[in-house]
């Protein structure tokens, strides 16, 4: 497994890369997946703050709701707990205050320092509707932190304790909490951040399944894996994932037990707890409960990568020593990640199924915050949204990116899945969650109900969304007129005759063109005149960039919603990404071009993938819906778009092929659409 893992990794480090040299791109960015998530707004929780006020302008939030699950009494209800302070009950349209938690902990409550600080989590037992039992996760400090001793070893002196309850309702049906609590564990950590995460029980387990019932708990690392090996330390619990039998007496406090199926319950010297180790910050897990059953964790890196891990008992993911599928160095100067040694298999890690890198800027400090955060989320087994069957979708949640891969093809010790971006969708028009949010920083985060349908949320407005609906981007009926066979040259009006030649199954430009006077624009095209012009339309062709391949920057484009020499549409096909007039699709409109794909990121001068890096034919499609602008760009049959806008300039016009200053070729076109006459 770790050798297949170090195969493809390396697929990934420049070929000039030494060993000692950290890698400078880690992971492809993620492509578009052509997919839109419809969302609709089903609530908004209330406002709330940390008390006392807190320094830290990240924790300043409208509130600080961070999950949303359903009572597994069959009631229906949902809950959300907001990690200042208070669990609020969802029914229906209705919300309800269901516990205040700061105020029943008292003064050493804490949660104005640590983005985990406060109320963590919440977990209802799988048999709360006869039991009436739930779970939460929350952090202490003042008194606690000398009256109050941790169940299991710290590796320093503690600076917060992180504390799981458990909670009795005398009436499980009951909006408004009443009953019994006990504390389960007190485990300290050595910072405010990284310290317990999410808690859960197992949605899969049936009550004859050893599972059933037992308390699965995600340890950070205290934020001090970055230069210790704690994580990797089985004598200690932070850096862990944990289960426990809230119901037995066997552990070091004899308030929960430790199953004797944990895969180091018999192991001398190490914590009976740890169900898998090797760990940064593992925010959220969750299994496949109506697929696979398999556990998947959204696993936070420290400078270079974020990743998803498929859970196994006793897995070791490598913090401290690896971060993802590369090498960590304690203490280099990169704060960046390394090939992994030639010896690597015989750690026997377990290496990530799918992730991001940070693609931090090269201005930026190398051991500054990058700014990312991997949200974890669920595999869709829902029943409203079949086209997300079986799809694993999950977040940044700095800047609300949402992304999703086949649950399928994540599978430990298989190559690494490269993920693909999900559009969002709010009243039918393709929108963003920072606008959703009203903030850049969405603080994004995911849910599930019973029925296993998706939900979002965002700290920076305390609303939650249903997923409702999904969509294929640019899927707009294109019509049934349609042009093809068009080779001939008294199809084409060229804007310099000469330098193009028709020799019968091919459009081929054999001269490169020269600047023209007016708009920035591509230098030399061919417009199509055989035919009508067109509305939304779909453009199918074989093209060929006959620019030898030293050149970095040749391309050819493909032209639509032609009006005039000065007002069209054109995408761009490049072997180069790497500057604004390149790879990308463009606008112009009586004044130079105008970038609109979604996939160029200014700030680090990089868009969509090269389109054309050799001089091979290559299958392209255009598709332009002009009733809502979008338009998307395919390579080579992909049933992911390349590249993707939104504009509404022009809503019809021809088609056409060219360039700015290359040669190249096309045959095989087809054009249908909605004829404009």
């Amino acid at each position: 497994m770790a050798a297949t893992t170090f195969v493809l990794s390396a697929l990934f480090v420049p070929i000039a890369s030494a060993q000692d040299a950290p890698v400078a791109d880690p992971l492809p960015t993620p492509g578009q997946s052509g997919i839109g998530l419809e969302l609709t707004e089903v609530a908004r929780l209330p406002a709330s703050q940390p008390v006392p006020p807190p320094t830290d302008t990240r924790l300043r939030r409208y509130n600080r709701i961070n999950y949303l699950g359903e009572l597994p009494d069959g009631s229906g209800r949902l809950f959300v707990p907001d990690m200042n302070d208070t669990l609020y009950l969802l029914d229906g349209g209705t919300q309800h205050a269901y516990l205040d938690l700061g105020a029943a902990v008292g003064p050493d409550f804490h949660n104005h320092r640590g983005l985990g600080s406060g109320f963590g989590f919440a977990a209802f037992h799988p048999d709360f509707g006869r039991n009436g039992k739930f779970y939460t996760v929350h952090t202490e400090t003042g008194a606690a932190l000398t009256d109050k001793e941790p169940d299991l070893p710290s590796p320093v002196e503690d600076e917060v304790h992180g504390v799981i309850t458990e909670w009795t309702a005398a009436d499980p049906r009951a909006d408004l909490f009443a009953g019994a609590r006990r504390e389960v564990l007190r485990v300290g950590y050595a910072s405010f951040i990284h310290g317990f995460q999410e808690i859960g029980f197992n949605p899969t387990a049936r009550w004859w399944d050893e599972d059933h019932g037992l308390l699965y708990i995600a340890a950070g690392d205290g934020g001090i894996g970055v230069n210790t090996t704690v994580p990797q330390d089985l004598a200690l619990p932070q850096g862990k994932i944990l289960r426990i039998d809230p119901a037995g007496t066997d552990g070091p406090n004899g308030r929960y037990g430790i199953p004797r199926s944990n895969p180091f319950a018999r192991k001398a010297g190490a914590l009976g707890e740890i169900y898998a180790y090797g760990m940064r910050d593992p925010y959220r897990f969750s299994w496949d409960a109506g697929g696979s059953h398999r556990m998947f964790m959204g696993h936070i890196g420290e400078k270079a990568v974020d990743a998803v891990y498929e859970i196994r008992k006793g897995a070791n993911l490598g913090w401290s020593e690896r971060e993802a599928q590369w090498e960590y160095r304690r203490g280099d100067p990169s704060c960046g990640v390394f090939p992994l040694p030639a010896d690597d298999a015989k750690h026997g890690y377990t290496y990530p199924v799918t992730g991001f890198d940070h693609n931090r800027l090269a201005s930026a400090r190398p051991c500054a915050d990058s700014g990312n955060a991997l949200m974890g989320g669920f595999v869709y087994r829902g029943t409203k949204i079949p086209s997300l069957h079986g799809r694993y979708i999950y977040g940044e949640g700095v800047k609300g990116l949402v992304f999703t891969a086949d649950e399928r093809s994540l599978r430990t010790g298989r190559p690494f899945v490269e993920s693909r971006e999900v559009m969002v969708y709010s009243g039918g028009q393709r929108t963003t969650l920072p606008a959703l949010a009203g903030d850049p920083r969405v603080d994004l985060r995911f849910g599930q109900d019973a029925e296993g349908e998706l939900y979002v949320l965002a700290k920076a407005n305390g609303k939650v969304w249903k997923v409702t609906g999904a969509r294929t981007f640019a899927s707009c009926a294109s019509g049934h007129d349609f042009v093809s066979g068009a080779t001939s040259a008294r199809s084409w009006e060229p804007v310099t005759p000469s330098l193009w030649q028709f020799p019968g199954r091919e459009v081929v430009l054999a001269q490169p063109g020269a600047a023209r006077p007016g708009p920035r624009r591509p230098f030399e095209y061919a417009v199509l005149r055989k035919g009508p012009e067109f509305g939304s339309v779909q453009v199918d062709a074989s093209v060929r960039l006959d620019t030898p391949v030293a050149e970095s920057n040749r391309d050819v484009v493909v032209v639509f919603g032609y009006r005039s020499d000065t007002e069209f549409y054109y995408a761009h096909l490049s072997s180069d990404n790497k500057i604004y007039p390149h790879n990308g699709i463009f606008v112009v409109n009586n004044a130079d071009r105008l970038r609109l794909d979604h996939q160029w990121d200014a700030a680090r001068s990089v868009g969509a993938a090269p389109a054309v890096t050799d001089t091979d034919w290559h299958r392209v499609r255009v598709r332009h819906c002009a009733g809502t602008g979008e338009i998307a760009v395919y390579v080579d049959g992909s049933r992911h778009p390349l590249m993707t806008a939104v504009d509404k300039t022009f809503s019809s016009g021809r088609v056409g092929f060219g360039s700015f200053d290359n040669i190249g070729r096309l045959r095989d076109l087809r054009v249908q659409g909605k004829g404009v006459r």
